[in-house]
């Protein structure tokens, strides 16, 4: 088998590697391998196809593969969802406990205990949303 051959079977198995794991460094330990068989095919002996390989492998993980983490773990812009409604304010609607209540969220209607489970929060009080689990706002009364 033709060495060319043998890097492009390892370059795609490296990037097939890849999509499963997401850290980037197989993929560009592929690209490395894809660019070791565009030398290979040019006849480039055995030893300076493994230099060829070490130098893109290096180059990549070293210069690359930074951009591409920072691209990847770049913070998200702006909330969707649920994600949203927390840390904004609500207003208590009915008597809120540490076994439930009610609370309007932005014009809603949320079932809702109290964050603090000892606290009880009387209705017409303003209540910060800590956190939502499931269909329920756990909220924190406003100082």
């Amino acid at each position: 088998m033709d060495p060319w051959l043998i890097w492009l079977i390892i370059a795609a198995v490296l990037v097939v590697a890849e999509i499963f794991t997401a850290t980037a460094a197989l993929g560009i330990l592929g690209g490395a391998a894809l660019l070791t068989a565009v030398s290979a095919s040019f006849g480039v002996p055995l030893a300076w196809q493994f230099v060829v390989f070490t130098v893109g492998a290096t180059a990549g993980l070293v210069f690359v593969r930074p951009l591409a983490l920072r691209f990847v773990n770049r913070p998200q812009a702006e909330r969707f969802g649920v994600d949203a409604l927390v840390g904004s304010a609500a207003y208590a609607v009915s008597e809120v406990t540490g076994a439930g209540g009610r609370v309007r969220i932005r014009g809603e209607d949320w079932t809702a205990r109290a964050y603090d489970e000892t606290l009880v929060i009387p209705p017409g009080t303003t209540v910060d949303v800590i956190q939502i689990s499931g269909a329920t706002a756990l909220v924190y009364p406003r100082e």
